[in-house]
């Protein structure tokens, strides 16, 4: 086993991605992957192709996982020997579900490392790209600088549920922004617009929610919901005629009349003087029956 070999099991876009970064720092890499193909240019370069994840997870002492969840980890280990090796699992899941993934890899003699990386593949390898990371601080310790090879790794605590309770916050701030470009791009098509039409004005937007979110945050920790700046009445206003342009221009309004039946909330709670950010706290009642499946 060469001090260096590293093995990457999950060859979608991000999997291939880490591969060849690890390959360009002159690992020894072994790739596996459930469907064929998708490890030939990397096969090329030098990479060493697995018959099975199990024989990928012999071939290293650290194992990276790229799948689409744990689930998918469960499937391809199932029956492996995974005794002393260290996986890094830096597939996308819930956090409890890390944890119980933790739990099933140590039951198997394993270390375990969670990860939510915070960029494309094109990111990966790149200056500026993190990857947040939690487990056992000595596991990590050991194999952070291989790690920070793909990318910048914010360690964020034993608890192995953490790193992805961080990496979903941000794909929820980032998946509701997606989401609202697309749904301005919808209603501006309707106009006869399009997407580059908007493009200016979404990133001058985008740019200045730094301020808005350094403005609130400490207001929200310190408990202060005065309307002195923005009042929820006034907010919801905008919400509602917001909805309404979307309507008028004949687009799905489903997003944007869930965001005003929130509003409508806060008003009907009395809180029409105060900042919205007082909807933090009507967020936060429907949170776990909100949920489905």
């Amino acid at each position: 086993m060469h001090p260096t070999s590293v093995s990457i099991i999950g060859l979608g876009p991000m999997g291939r991605a880490m591969a060849a970064v690890y390959l360009d720092a002159g690992h020894e890499v072994t790739v596996w992957n459930r469907s064929p193909g998708k490890d030939t240019d990397l096969v090329a370069r030098g990479a060493r192709r697995a018959a099975t994840a199990a024989e990928a997870v012999a071939a290293s002492a650290l194992t990276v996982l790229s799948l689409i969840d744990v689930d998918a980890m469960y499937t391809a280990l199932d029956g492996a020997d995974l005794s002393g090796r260290t996986l890094v699992n830096l597939s996308s899941d819930v956090p409890d579900k890390a944890r119980e993934a933790a739990l099933w890899v140590a039951e198997r003699g394993a270390a375990y490392l969670t990860g939510g990386v915070n960029v494309p593949p094109s990111g990966i390898g790149q200056e500026g790209s993190t990857a947040f990371v939690s487990g056992p601080e000595e596991v990590y310790a050991a194999h952070r600088e291989t790690l920070d090879l793909l990318v910048e790794t914010d360690y964020r605590g034993a608890d192995p549920g953490h790193a992805q309770l961080y990496y979903q916050l941000n794909m929820i701030m980032f998946w509701t922004s997606m989401t609202g470009f697309h749904q301005a791009v919808a209603v501006a098509q309707a106009h006869g617009l399009t997407a580059a039409d908007v493009l200016p004005h979404a990133a001058y937007t985008t740019d200045s929610m730094r301020g808005f979110l350094g403005f609130y945050a400490p207001r929200i920790d310190a408990g202060e919901h005065g309307g002195d700046v923005d009042r929820l009445a006034m907010c919801a206003a905008s919400v509602e005629h917001i909805l309404h342009t979307a309507a008028d221009a004949g687009v799905d309004t489903g997003i944007l009349a869930a965001h005003a039946d929130l509003f409508r909330r806060g008003l009907a709670a009395g809180l029409g003087e105060d900042s919205s950010s007082r909807l933090v706290g009507l967020l936060r009642e429907p949170a776990v029956a909100g949920v489905s499946g």
